[in-house]
C-alpha cells in the first residue's frame, strides 16, 4: 500500500518541482537585466525635526533608484574630448502629495581630495540617452520610454505621487561630470533636494554664521584599475548608503526679519 502513495506522491509534486525551476529561473533572469540597480528607501537621520513621510508631518523624503556610475567618452564643443562621469537614477514618491524634486549632485574623491559638481551637457546628455534607452530620439528629451532628464528640466514639475498597489510612479534623470580626477578610486556622491529637512547649527570657527544642514544622501563607491584604461564596470558601489545632514551654501536672514519686506515691522 505504501508504494502506490509513494508513486502519487512523486506524480503530484513534480510539477510543483518544476514550475519552482521555472520560476527560480525567470527571478535569476530579472536580476541579470539589471544587475547593478539599487533603491535606497528613504531613511530616518538624529537631526529629524519629525517622523519622515508622516502624513502632515514635517518632513518629506523621496525614493531614489540609482546605477553604479558609468563613463561615456564624448567630444564636447569647446573642450575636447572628455571621458564624462554619468549617474543613471530614478526618483519615487512615496508620500501622500506631489514634490517638487530640485537636485543638487556632488561628487567628493576621498583620495584625492577634489570636488565635482554635476553640469548640464547637452551633447553628453544625448550620448546617455542613446546609451540606456534606445526607445528615445536624442534631440527629444520627453522621447522615449525613460523621458530622461537633466538636473534642470527634472525640477520643471512635481513628482506625482504614487498609489498603493500599482506599479510607482518614477521620473528618470542622470547627472553629469566631465571633470572627474582620473587619479581618484574612492569617491561620494551626495545628492540633496530629496527631502526638505533641514537643521541649524552652530557655526565653525573662525566661522560666526550658523551652518545651515540638509538632509542629504550620500552614496559610495570605488573604482578599480588606473586613469589610462577608464571602465564603467571597474565602478563599484560599496554599501550601504546613508542619509545625512551636511553643510549647504544657504544664508539665514538676521533674526527677526523674514524678507525685505518685514524689515522694520515690529514682531
Amino acid at each position: 500500500m505504501k508504494k502506490p502513495d509513494a508513486v502519487q506522491h512523486r506524480w503530484f509534486t513534480w510539477p510543483a518541482f518544476l514550475a519552482l525551476i521555472i520560476a527560480f529561473s525567470m527571478v535569476g533572469l530579472a536580476i541579470a537585466v539589471n544587475p547593478n540597480e539599487r533603491t535606497v528607501k528613504p531613511g530616518p537621520s538624529p537631526q529629524d525635526k519629525d517622523e519622515i513621510n508622516k502624513k502632515d508631518g514635517k518632513i518629506w523624503v523621496l525614493d531614489f533608484k540609482f546605477k553604479d556610475p558609468r563613463l561615456v567618452k564624448v567630444d564636447i564643443p569647446g573642450r575636447g574630448q572628455k571621458v564624462c562621469w554619468y549617474l543613471w537614477y530614478q526618483v519615487i514618491n512615496n508620500t501622500d502629495k506631489p514634490r517638487r524634486f530640485v537636485p543638487d549632485f556632488e561628487i567628493r574623491t576621498t583620495d584625492t581630495n577634489t570636488v565635482h559638481k554635476d553640469q548640464i551637457l547637452p551633447k553628453v546628455q544625448k550620448a546617455v540617452i542613446r546609451l540606456e534607452d534606445p526607445t528615445a530620439d536624442p534631440d527629444d528629451s520627453d522621447s522615449g520610454f525613460y523621458k530622461i532628464k537633466n538636473s534642470v528640466t527634472i525640477a520643471k514639475d512635481e513628482i506625482p505621487p504614487s498609489q498603493p498597489g500599482v506599479p510607482p510612479k518614477t521620473v528618470t534623470g542622470v547627472a553629469i561630470w566631465d571633470d572627474v580626477d582620473p587619479d581618484a578610486n574612492r569617491f561620494s556622491i551626495f545628492i540633496t533636494g530629496l527631502s526638505n529637512g533641514w537643521a541649524v547649527t552652530d557655526p565653525i570657527p573662525p566661522d560666526i554664521e550658523p551652518v545651515v544642514r540638509r538632509k542629504t544622501l550620500q552614496v559610495n563607491f570605488k573604482r578599480l584599475g588606473d586613469k589610462f584604461n577608464q571602465r564603467s564596470g571597474e565602478i563599484q558601489f560599496i554599501p550601504p548608503a546613508s542619509w545625512i545632514y551636511r553643510a549647504a551654501t544657504i544664508k539665514i536672514p538676521p533674526l527677526g526679519i523674514a524678507n525685505k519686506d518685514d524689515a522694520g515691522k515690529k514682531e
